[in-house]
């Protein structure tokens, strides 16, 4: 069974900085793509981040590329999200999601309760 325990969320200025962690059991966490997702109140699910399962490859959509940086540590079993210069638009529940493979973050498989991260002044 997947697991996936979400931490470090919280309160943040606009401008602010967080770290998310994500951490990862029931499954080879080396072998497979990880991704981040949020969900914003009243929005649906939305991909923010992606990384293949050596992590030397990294993917971000435009709204988050420069301000948001994902890594793993394959040897911990723990995904994580830096997020710098937060906007009040960033404001959501953050989930980490399992990948398809070692290269597919198109897949997502989700198995935690999230983070949430509020940005607000």
């Amino acid at each position: 069974e997947v697991q996936l325990v979400e931490s470090g969320g919280g309160l943040v200025q606009p401008g602010g900085s967080l770290r998310l962690s994500c951490a990862a059991s029931g499954f080879p966490f080396s072998s497979y793509a990880m991704s981040w997702v949020r969900q914003a109140p009243g929005k649906g699910l939305e991909w923010v981040s992606g990384i293949n399962s050596g992590g030397g490859s990294t993917y971000y959509p435009d709204s988050v590329k420069g301000r948001f940086t994902i890594s793993r540590d394959n040897a911990k079993n723990t995904l994580y999200l830096q997020l710098k210069s937060l906007k009040t638009e960033d404001t959501a529940m953050y989930y980490c999601a399992k990948g398809g493979g070692s290269s597919d973050i198109a897949t997502m498989t989700l198995g935690g309760q999230g983070t949430q991260v509020t940005v607000s002044s």
